[in-house]
């Protein structure tokens, strides 16, 4: 468990980790999903569990189905054109707001986040490289201060997750162009439409590597 989770209340915390299975594709599209399962995978009570199904369900991360079963949803190409279509309508206005901001504290961050998503990716490290990337993103994102759009589109990523890391696993990481470096330097050059294009560019290449993996 890492030290933020740590601080927070057992529900949340849970909660937390639930999230993370799903964001970092820790489970696959498809996968049923167990209140008792996950209990023992991430070993956590019943009831904080539960919880945290209920709000992911909720949140469109899982998908209740009959005889009371939860999964991870399949991508579908109408889900994945919603997904694309929301997340390039809210993703770069955040990357744009943050930008207008003082940017520079973060810069930091993002680099340093930026090395690990590079070292995954030479190391195909999928877990590695989908976690550093979310990280990278949410650090940007964050910076915007706009609480209702950073929820949007941490669902959006919830929904996206499982199927990136589907797709990595059958094709790997090195053929990702980092684009990280284009934001980063017109964070540091205080261009916020620079910031927002390479936002947009980079959330084009993945869902397009989704949709590529789709058609094939």
């Amino acid at each position: 468990m890492n030290r933020l989770v740590g601080k927070r209340p057992e529900h949340e915390a849970i909660y937390i980790q639930v999230k993370e299975l799903i964001l970092f594709g820790e489970v696959v599209p498809g996968q049923p999903l167990t209140i008792h399962g996950l209990a023992d995978m991430i070993g956590a009570g019943i009831t904080p569990v539960r919880e945290a199904m209920r709000r992911l369900t909720a949140e469109g991360a899982l998908a209740a189905r009959e005889n009371r079963r939860v999964e991870v949803p399949v991508m579908t190409p109408d889900r994945l054109a919603q997904i694309d279509l929301v997340r390039l309508t809210v993703e770069p206005k955040l990357a744009f707001m943050a930008a207008t901001r003082d940017a520079a504290a973060i810069i930091q961050d993002m680099e340093r986040l930026d090395a690990r998503v590079d070292q995954a990716i030479k190391g195909g490290d999928i877990r590695g490289y989908l976690e550093a990337n979310f990280r990278f993103h949410f650090t940007l994102y964050d910076a915007a201060e706009a609480p209702i759009l950073r929820r949007i589109t941490e669902s959006l990523w919830l929904q996206a997750g499982p199927s990136l890391r589907v797709v990595c696993g059958r094709y790997g990481t090195s053929n990702l162009k980092d684009l990280h470096q284009q934001a980063i330097a017109a964070l540091r050059s205080g261009v916020p439409q620079e910031v927002a294009d390479a936002i947009e560019g980079d959330i084009r290449q993945g869902m397009d590597f989704v949709r590529q993996s789709m058609d094939g």
